[in-house]
This record gives C-alpha cells, structure tokens and sequence, in this order.
C-alpha cells in the first residue's frame, strides 16, 4: 500500500493504493478520511483487486477546501468522477464507501457519471439514518461561524474514540485525528457537515429499488451512529442485497475485524456470480 497524488481541478487529490492490476475498486470515505480503509487495503491488493482510497478535496491529505456548495452530495460525487478519469479507471467500476460516503456511492448509482457495476457500503448512511445530531449542528451558520477549528479537534478527537470502540487506544486515535490539526481541514470539515441532508439518499430510493446490481452491506453492530437496524431495512428491501454483520464492532468495523471485513470485501468484489436477485439477512 502507497499514498500517491494526482492533480485534479488544479489541487492535490491524495490517495491509497493497493494493487498495482486488476479490477478497480474504489473506496470512498465520509466525515473522517482515506485512513478507515487502510486495514484492508493489502488484503484486497492481494485478492487480485486494484484497491484506490481516496481523500476527498479539503479532507484527509487532498488539498483544497470545501464550501457549503461544493461539499454537497451532488458535488462530491462529479468531483469522483473527475478523479477517476485522473487516474485512468474506466468505468464499469465497484465501489464501497463508508459513512457519507455511502450517499455518495448511491449518487453515482443511481444518477451515474460512473457505471457502477458493484456496491459495497460499510455502515454508511442510507435513507433518512443521517446526519447525526453532532453533524446536523453545523447546518447552522451560526454554529460554523462560532465554532473554532481547535473545537474541531477537539470534537472529531471524540466522535474518533466512539467510533473505534474496543479498537480505540490513545495512538490510534491520534493517527485518525492527525489532518484535523490543519486548520483549513478542519474548516472543510464543517462545510460537509453543514451540506449533509438526507435528501439526497431519500431521493434516490425509488433508484436504489430498481437496481439490480450486487450490493453488500458490511455493519459494525455496536455502532452508535448508523445503526444496524438500517442496514437491515435495506437488506430487506433493495435487490440483490446481502447484509453482513461485524459483531462487537462500532462505526470503525475495519479497525474492530480486519480479517473478517478484507475477506467479506475481498469475496465480494472478486465473486463473479453475483449474490441473489432476493435480498437475504446474514
């Protein structure tokens, strides 16, 4: 596994790879950076994947900083796009996507810009399940205009340790915490809070109904964020879906079982078969 850049929209995009060959599999991430993915990352080189994480602009180590405009859903998902043509993925390609990543990943399923051919998502946001009471805050103006980047710190120092769970020690957290120090992140940080609106994945349930497409719902069932009886009601009612549950996990179920998610992920993305037109509960 490597960090690499790539310029897109004239800044830094950086991003993790594993696998120099093979399938893409693109890996999108949500209030946190690139770093939830890398336990499995080698595991998914190995399984013959060429595995991409990326940060996305304003967040992680990608340079740029969002705004109110840019960081919504719809936004983010043309900015993939402009970075998959970056780095040469041509589509089809599978994605997973973690946190609001995941109503990214929808967007593009739905609405397209890349043909999405298989969706993992790992306890991301679905329906209405979103934004939590600590990210719906800064949909307030004033609460972004009076809250300090050093708050920020602060704060995503908090939500870290929650969503490692049992994974959680003081280093780990730190390394999880490390590009909030910057400022201009941090900033970033509070436009994608204050642009997050469940809209945009209650929009595309009739999308997300009709598509037929393998999906894998990977939950940490201690996570205290996105809750696991969401992924059961998509489980249950979109096609072709199959829901595997990460006992003793919270919202970081790759820190809690690495193993157990890079073989989950690793079968999925290489299991040319498909799942099931019936959407079953694991």
């Amino acid at each position: 596994m490597d960090r690499f850049t790539v310029e897109v929209d004239g800044l830094s995009a950086s991003y993790l790879s594993a696998g120099n060959s093979g399938p893409t599999v693109l890996l999108l991430h949500g209030t946190f950076w690139s770093r939830v993915w890398q336990p499995v990352l080698d595991k998914l080189g190995e399984r013959g994947l060429r595995a991409i994480a990326v940060d996305l602009p304003g967040l992680g180590r990608s340079a740029g900083e969002l705004t109110l405009d840019t960081a919504s859903v719809p936004a983010l998902a043309d900015w993939v796009v402009r970075f998959a043509s970056a780095i040469g993925i041509d589509s089809p390609v599978m994605v997973g996507a973690h946190d609001i990543g995941g109503a990214i990943a929808q967007h593009l399923l739905v609405h397209g810009g890349l043909q999405v051919s298989r969706l993992a998502l790992m306890n991301a946001v679905v329906y209405d399940s979103w934004p939590v009471p600590a990210v719906a805050r800064y949909r307030d103006p004033a609460v972004i205009a009076s809250t300090s980047p050093q708050e920020i710190v602060h704060l995503r120092r908090q939500a870290i340790t929650k969503s490692l769970g049992d994974a959680s020690t003081p280093e780990l957290v730190e390394e999880y915490l490390e590009p909030w120090f910057d400022p201009r992140v941090a900033r970033s940080w509070m436009a994608f809070a204050g642009a997050a609106d469940n809209k945009y994945t209650r929009d595309i349930e009739p999308g997300l109904r009709a598509s037929t497409i393998p999906k894998l719902l990977l939950w940490g069932e201690d996570d205290q964020f996105q809750r696991i009886e969401f992924a059961e009601r998509f489980a249950k009612e979109m096609q072709n879906t199959r829901l595997v549950r990460i006992a003793s996990a919270a919202h970081f179920p790759a820190e809690n079982d690495p193993r157990g998610v890079s073989k989950a992920l690793g079968d999925f993305f290489t299991d040319a078969r498909g799942i099931s037109r019936a959407a079953p509960v694991a």
